[in-house]
């Protein structure tokens, strides 16, 4: 099972234009195959809901994602979508990584964009 998992998601990125396991967003890459995050080769430590967050976030690159789709993305569906987590996780992040990658999108939502 967990190989045809890896297999979808090969398929997955590639199809999105991924070919490769790793994403670069500026100094920011994000390695999907290791779980591995750098800044400019520097490794990152992150909780696996800020991982979650970051690597949707670095997957759709350029897209503004709503707090919404972000909140269903990482949490069951059950899971209180009036909690103010995303905007912790996204404010944790944006301190762990040191960059501006991750925009926040008045209105909208987040956006990873190069710096």
């Amino acid at each position: 099972m967990e190989e045809l998992l890896a297999r979808i998601r090969a398929l997955i990125r590639r199809a999105k234009g991924h070919a490769s396991a790793e994403i670069a967003c500026g100094g920011l890459v994000l390695d999907t195959r290791t779980g591995r995050v750098t800044v400019d080769g520097e490794p990152v430590e992150l909780t696996a809901f800020e991982y979650r967050v970051l690597s949707y976030l670095m997957h759709r690159k350029g897209q503004v994602v709503s707090r919404t789709e972000l909140t269903e993305h990482v949490y069951a569906q059950d899971f209180d979508r009036d909690s103010n987590t995303i905007e912790v996780f996204v404010g944790r992040l944006r301190r762990k990584l040191g960059v501006d990658v991750i925009k926040t999108v008045r209105g909208l939502g987040y956006r990873a964009d190069d710096p």
